[in-house]
């Protein structure tokens, strides 16, 4: 016979377990269009996990201490993208530290297109200094707008993310810093990115003929490009330095990494 004492402390140890798990399944907001994730953690530092892209290639830039050094020619990038067709719909997101507030027209990532001057990135003051904006080739999708407030610190870690949706072949731009809306506009023609022609760059918003262009000193904790549009609610649940695997039993669970700074 099964005594009470015993059930009571595994009932309360079965209560404590599902309240660690529930909100780790949270964090892996849309995880099945997850499509390219570099966390640059210890043992995996160059690698996306979705495994689509091949291993990132340095240009000058450091990987040290889970984060990726980038600055004043000091950037890098992936090539040999194998994967579904990148948007239009789509998501750019990097957790990153800000190390240098009045460099230029650089982006802690970008969605480039290998034979033609088409990028989407995440762009630091290029129009306007201190501001974030949804950088792309001859500022098609990209207003004249100071959107949000100035950056004033340096050595904090903030999200940057921006969702672009298909409006009826226009970009509908939804632009975020730390879960919080400080862009919202449509502006372009919204484009995608096929196999055997992208590549993700960090540092520079852009790459064509081989010349890097614009720069942002800043250390990189986790980088993800979403083919879906990720909403308000969805940023807000995903946690820096987590992976979607899969345990025995094919139970999806998530992961997290602890950081210090």
């Amino acid at each position: 016979m099964f005594k009470v004492e015993h059930i009571i402390p595994n009932f309360f140890y079965m209560l404590l377990m599902i309240g660690f798990v529930l909100p780790a399944l949270g964090q892996g907001e849309k995880k099945e269009d997850l499509i390219g994730h570099w966390t640059f953690e210890k043992g995996v530092e160059l690698e996306d996990h979705t495994g689509h892209f091949g291993d990132i290639e340095l240009r000058g830039a450091e990987v040290k201490d889970g984060k990726l050094h980038i600055g004043d020619n000091k950037w890098a990038l992936t090539t040999g993208y194998k994967g579904p067709q990148i948007g239009p719909d789509k998501t750019l997101i990097t957790w990153l530290y800000l190390d240098d507030l009045n460099v230029r027209r650089g982006a802690t990532l970008a969605v480039n297109k290998s034979s033609a001057d088409t990028f989407d990135a995440i762009v630091y003051a290029e129009r306007h200094e201190k501001h974030w904006m949804a950088g792309s080739s001859f500022f098609r999708r990209t207003p004249n707008v100071a959107y949000g407030k100035a950056e004033s610190e340096t050595g904090k870690l903030i999200q940057i993310a921006i969702s672009y949706e298909n409006d009826n072949n226009m970009a509908k731009i939804m632009i975020y810093r730390n879960g919080e809306i400080i862009g919202d506009y449509t502006q372009g023609l919204i484009v995608s990115w096929k196999e055997g022609d992208v590549e993700a760059l960090f540092g520079p918003r852009a790459l064509i003929g081989g010349t890097a262009y614009g720069w942002v000193v800043a250390r990189v904790e986790d980088a993800r490009i979403y083919n879906a549009v990720l909403s308000e609610k969805d940023i807000n649940n995903l946690t820096v330095d987590t992976l979607d695997v899969e345990a025995e039993g094919k139970l999806a669970v998530t992961w997290g990494v602890l950081k210090t700074k």
